[in-house]
C-alpha cells in the first residue's frame, strides 16, 4: 500500500539515507496531494500543513514584492522538498507554492514531522544534511544575484541544466518566464541574452526552449565573467 509513497521518499535527499524501518514508518504518515496545473499549493503567511516532497510534476516556490512582482526562489522536482523549514520550525509559510504541472506530492503533517524529529536521531542527522543542500543551493543563488552580470546567471544555469554533457539537446523545465524570475531578470534581459550565446556560437537554440551546448569551456569562462570577443 505504501510502496509509491516510499519509492518517492527513497529518492528524495532528506530521506535517502533512512533505513528500512523508518522509510516504511514515514510512507505510513504521509497523506498523497494533487494539483492541478497553475493551481496553488499554499499561500505565504498561511499555517504550514507540513512538510512536502513532490512524486510527479513541478512546483514553483515564491515571493512576491510589495511592487507586485514575484521571484520564484527554486522549482521543486520530483524527489524534491518544499515548506520543510516552516514545518521544522513550526511557522507560518514564508512563501507561495504553485504547481507548474499537473502534480502529485506527498505530504508529512507538521506536527507528526515534529513528533518523528523528536523520536529518531538518524532522520534529525538526515534532516540536516538535506538542510546543507539547500543553504548551498541558496548561497548560489545569492552569488548569482550579487556576483554575476545577466550573461553569467544565464550560463551557469544552462551549465547546470545540461546534465547529459555538451552536445546533447535539452529542454528548460520551466518557462522562461519563470526561469527570468528565478534567475532574477527580465524575460526580455534572458530571451537577449540567450541570443548572444547562440551568435557566440556557445549554444544553439532549437523549438519547444530546447538548447544544446556547443562549447562547454567557453560558457563555463561566461559564467565565471570571461567574456569572449563576441560580446565586446
Amino acid at each position: 500500500m505504501n510502496g509509491p509513497a516510499k519509492e518517492t521518499l527513497c529518492k528524495c535527499c532528506i530521506f535517502r539515507g533512512l533505513d528500512e524501518p523508518l522509510l516504511d514508518l514515514l510512507a505510513g504518515e504521509v497523506l498523497t496531494k494533487k494539483f492541478r496545473k497553475g493551481e496553488q499549493v499554499f499561500r505565504q503567511g498561511q499555517e504550514c500543513p507540513g512538510l512536502y516532497v513532490v512524486s510527479r510534476g513541478l512546483v514553483r516556490v515564491y515571493k512576491i514584492a510589495p511592487s507586485g512582482k514575484d521571484h520564484v526562489l527554486h522549482f521543486a522536482e520530483p524527489g524534491q522538498t518544499f515548506a520543510e523549514v516552516a514545518a521544522m520550525g513550526e511557522f507560518n509559510l514564508p512563501a507561495h507554492a504553485e504547481a507548474l504541472e499537473n502534480s502529485t506530492c506527498l505530504l508529512l503533517p507538521t506536527r507528526r514531522f515534529r513528533a518523528l524529529l523528536r523520536q529518531n536521531h538518524a532522520l534529525c542527522l538526515q534532516l540536516l544534511a538535506g538542510m546543507s543542500l539547500w543553504i548551498r543551493q541558496l548561497v548560489g543563488l545569492l552569488e548569482d544575484v550579487v556576483l554575476r552580470d545577466a550573461v553569467g546567471r544565464v550560463a551557469r544555469h544552462l551549465l547546470e541544466a545540461d546534465a547529459r554533457g555538451q552536445g546533447h539537446w535539452f529542454a528548460l523545465a520551466v518557462m522562461k518566464k519563470d526561469l527570468a524570475s528565478h534567475l532574477n531578470l527580465t524575460s526580455e534581459t534572458l530571451s537577449r541574452t540567450l541570443r548572444r550565446l547562440a551568435e557566440a556560437g556557445l549554444i544553439d537554440m532549437g523549438r519547444d526552449q530546447r538548447i544544446r551546448v556547443i562549447a562547454r569551456d567557453a560558457l563555463s569562462d561566461v559564467a565565471e565573467g570571461i567574456l569572449p570577443a563576441e560580446f565586446e
